[in-house]
């Protein structure tokens, strides 16, 4: 099978070093472009075998699973661009969660799906959101499964909680990583130690909490419950998290969802459908 990416910014590039690196695909079956080709070349130099092409018409002409790794606005009028070259036998994959299957369904000819990546798929980790058009059968669904098992673990998502997962899946690592920032700056500057050593100490220590979860030897409550021993440390530490943190992850999930809101309204305005 042919892979196509187009747009290789931040995602679309972590999207494709993942597969390459995770055998789901050779850099000899990727076909890439983008609007500044210099972002693909820079690409084509970490995996040689990889095919660069000037436009995005050229991409999925040769392609048969067509990922869309471009900006919520800029995808309907990429996929009229397309319509043409569009075979029924071909599947196009939207990473962006503003805009549902129904929606491209609407806009394209073949099956489509949406797979919201995390940045933790380029350690072959993590969760990959996945979502199918009514078109989509089950083909292309082992098809897409399997190339997603072997990044992440690819979770089927309503379309009622897509911003949700997205913000805990996708964003969630960058909210987790300015906690810790912000964890690692007062220790610096309430103690002796130094950026660098707190910083390597946080790193290995959610490593290491990552570990722990993922072989089960603990859930987060009862990891919390072996560490916060009564009457210890921890739990004065504990009790000053939940005197201060208060409402602040239900603020966060409003904010989330008001620029999703915000993005939704331009995909109705340009697809015509919800």
């Amino acid at each position: 099978m042919k892979i196509g990416i187009i747009g290789t910014g931040n995602m679309g590039r972590i999207l494709a070093e993942a597969l390459i690196d995770g055998n789901a695909v050779s850099p000899s079956s990727m076909i890439v472009t983008n609007r500044t080709l210099l972002k693909a070349a820079e690409l084509k130099k970490a995996f040689p075998g990889i095919t660069v092409e000037a436009s995005a018409v050229e991409v999925a002409e040769q392609t048969d699973a067509i990922f869309v790794c471009v900006k919520p606005h800029d995808v309907y009028p990429l996929l009229q661009e397309l319509e043409s070259v569009l075979t029924k036998d071909k599947c196009i994959i939207s990473i962006t969660s503003p805009i549902s299957v129904a929606q491209l369904e609407s806009a394209v000819p073949c099956s489509v799906a949406r797979a919201i990546p995390s940045i933790t798929n380029r350690a072959l980790a993590g969760v990959s959101l996945v979502s199918y058009g009514s078109r989509c059968g089950d083909t292309w669904k082992k098809e897409l499964a399997s190339l997603f098992d072997t990044i992440s673990t690819p979770v089927e998502i309503d379309s009622s909680v897509t911003r949700v997962a997205s913000d805990i899946v996708s964003c969630g690592p960058a909210f987790f990583s300015y906690l810790s920032q912000q964890f690692i700056l007062a220790a610096v500057k309430k103690t002796d130690i130094d950026y660098d050593t707190a910083t390597k100490l946080t790193s290995e220590m959610l490593i290491g909490l990552g570990e722990l979860l993922r072989k089960e030897f603990y859930t987060l409550p009862t990891l919390q419950e072996k560490v916060c021993v009564k009457g210890g440390i921890t739990g004065e530490g504990i009790k000053v998290l939940e005197s201060e943190l208060g409402d602040i992850f239900e603020h966060l999930f409003e904010a989330t969802h008001r620029k999703f809101e915000d993005d939704l309204n331009i995909t109705r305005d340009q697809f015509g459908i919800d």
